[in-house]
């Protein structure tokens, strides 16, 4: 991975929806373990995409978007996958775009990062690190043991996928 430009990692999710937390936790995570990087940002996203599309806005060459994912794979697996395709706001029919811009307060990440797209301000390149959630259907702070486990794993692996050498072990 090349990582001479600016990097921006976003943690996404929802603290009271059991492992939807992963994003959040995540970046917390990383930025206690790994040391500081003048090209690299992090930023805890949760739910309000918004937040993202006005960081977005400060120019970055890659966007990685850590989340709990559903791929239906081993609860606690960590991937990174590049996004490929977005849908685009400019093809939506009039009553889609009116929709889809009418409350922008509650932005998911897709709709956060189609909005970038339309705005011209979205990486190239964009990534989710996903790590697969063993339960997400309830209200709920505690995330499961194995995506608790996963955190530092996902540490380093995206440091080591950027790169990067992590300096402290915990």
């Amino acid at each position: 991975m090349n990582t001479a430009g600016n990097i921006l990692i976003a943690g996404v999710g929802n603290e009271l929806r059991q492992d939807d937390a992963f994003g959040i936790e995540f970046v917390r995570r990383w930025s206690a373990d790994m040391p500081k990087y003048d090209n690299v940002t992090t930023m805890e996203v949760g739910i309000a995409g918004i937040h993202l599309v006005q960081e977005l806005h400060t120019g970055y060459d890659i966007l990685v978007l850590a989340d709990a994912i559903d791929y239906k794979r081993e609860p606690g697996t960590i991937s990174i996958e590049r996004v490929e395709k977005l849908s685009r706001v400019e093809d939506m029919p009039l009553l889609k775009k009116r929709e889809f811009l009418a409350d922008m307060h509650f932005t998911n990440p897709t709709r956060a990062m189609m909005l970038a797209q339309a705005l011209k301000i979205l990486p190239v390149d964009v990534f989710i690190l996903g790590c697969q959630s063993a339960k997400h259907d309830d209200f709920a702070w505690e995330m499961s043991d194995e995506v608790t486990k996963a955190i530092p794993k996902a540490v380093k692996i995206l440091g080591e996928w950027l790169n990067l050498k992590q300096e402290t072990e915990h």
